[in-house]
């Protein structure tokens, strides 16, 4: 299973908003040129985690975007769903009734394990535990 390049960059500019704001805004085009990102797929993205309530934008020449919350307040699982919708990785494991199997099927048993167990993950771990491992990496 592979996340969405939409989740994936997603992410990192909620990191990027959060280590290089700290309560300022952060523009547009510097998130996507730190991130090598096209500001125009980092705006449709942004859209969604504004919508979801997790930044917050200024418009204006001194304009940009900031963490609507802290970052010990911001889940990963809610960013992963702002931006995705669902870790589910097939349908009959949001919606059982897509499928005639699903009382006897091992194998969705086996998905809904693999999905409540990245769920688990993200909804532990928060943009401020993010930031750690960030700041880890960045100093060895």
């Amino acid at each position: 299973m592979k996340f969405s390049t939409r989740a994936r960059y997603g992410m990192r500019a909620m990191l990027d908003i959060a280590v290089n704001g700290q309560g300022k805004l952060v523009l547009l085009k510097d998130i996507a040129a730190r991130q090598d990102v096209s500001k125009r797929y980092l705006e449709h993205m942004m859209t969604l985690l504004r919508d979801h309530d997790l930044v917050v934008a200024e418009r204006g020449a001194s304009g940009g975007y900031k963490l609507a919350r802290e970052p010990s307040d911001i889940r990963l699982d809610e960013i992963f769903e702002a931006l995705e919708g669902g870790l589910e990785p097939v349908e009959c494991v949001r919606d059982a009734s897509v499928c005639e199997r699903t009382d006897e099927c091992v194998v969705r048993d086996l998905w809904c394990e693999v999905t409540d167990a990245m769920k688990g993950v993200l909804h532990d771990k928060t943009l401020e535990d993010l930031m750690r491992m960030h700041v880890r990496k960045e100093h060895g």
